[in-house]
């Protein structure tokens, strides 16, 4: 069964028929028990005795109480004016049940050797796990021996790298502002056109532009790879152009040092290596 609570307007009622079955009851000379009785409720139903606001109450009661106010000539006891602002009773929770002794001393004695557990580990603490890093402590730095790079310019962006970035961020902002100054001045130049015309002008020339500059750094970079494969591909050719004696006029006429002279190799027929022939002179 569903309860309400008690409101302002349903105690005033309450009070009010209790003051009026007492006189009746003083005037009948009965006693004030038995004129109590008559709106006593039901064993199901909530009590109404004392009434305060905020205690439950059961729909039908409120139906009673507003009847016998209506019979008494109480007409500003509405049935609506008794259920302003009357909401669903919540019973509060019930107590918790006391604990019993068996309970308590459980929870004492679990206390107490938790109590113990806890001081033996702090006086004989676990062994340490052993970790795989304290198996083999230099596991990680033979790993990064092992892969590290060949190169002294593979451990970071060179300057090389670094100038390639940037040539191709600048290359790509170059194609930006193309494009966009383009379509700026096709949809500036055609703005007596109507809109349709004007939008695809103004499309057709930026995808223009934009094949145009793909079409001329593709043709640049074919250039430069072209370069490349022929620079490559040349070979370099070393010749002895001349020969001289080292300290000749500095010693002038000192005929006792030895002097070392390079002699001038011919060309060999077979154009295989060069070997140097040193002579002494006396």
């Amino acid at each position: 069964m569903v309860l309400l609570t008690m409101t302002a307007s349903i105690v005033d009622g309450l009070a009010q028929l209790d003051g009026m079955l007492s006189a009746e009851d003083m005037q009948q000379g009965t006693t004030g028990d038995a004129a109590h009785d008559e709106h006593q409720q039901t064993d199901r139903e909530p009590s109404l005795n004392p009434p305060s606001v905020g205690k439950p109450i059961s729909h039908q009661q409120i139906v009673d109480i507003w009847k016998k106010l209506r019979v008494n000539h109480n007409a500003g006891y509405s049935l609506e004016e008794l259920l302003r602002g009357s909401q669903v009773y919540v019973p509060p929770p019930p107590p918790k049940p006391e604990p019993t002794e068996e309970f308590k001393a459980l929870m004492a004695r679990l206390r107490h050797e938790e109590a113990q557990r806890a001081y033996e580990r702090m006086v004989n603490p676990p062994p340490k796990i052993e970790t795989f890093n304290d198996r083999f402590p230099t596991s990680a730095q033979a790993f990064s021996q092992v892969n590290r790079p060949m190169n002294a310019s593979d451990l970071g962006d060179d300057d090389v790298t670094l100038s390639d970035v940037h040539r191709q961020v600048m290359l790509i902002i170059n194609f930006l502002v193309s494009i966009l100054g383009v379509a700026g001045t096709l949809w500036v130049i055609s703005r007596w056109w109507s809109l349709p015309a004007r939008i695809f002008l103004t499309m057709g020339g930026s995808i223009v532009v934009a094949v145009a500059e793909v079409a001329v750094y593709s043709s640049y970079m074919w250039r430069m790879d072209q370069a490349k494969h022929k620079q490559k591909a040349a070979e370099e050719i070393k010749q002895v152009v001349n020969t001289w004696v080292v300290g000749e006029h500095d010693q002038g006429d000192n005929k006792n040092d030895n002097t070392v002279l390079l002699r001038q190799k011919e060309n060999d027929t077979n154009g295989t290596v060069r070997k140097r022939i040193t002579t002494v002179s006396n």
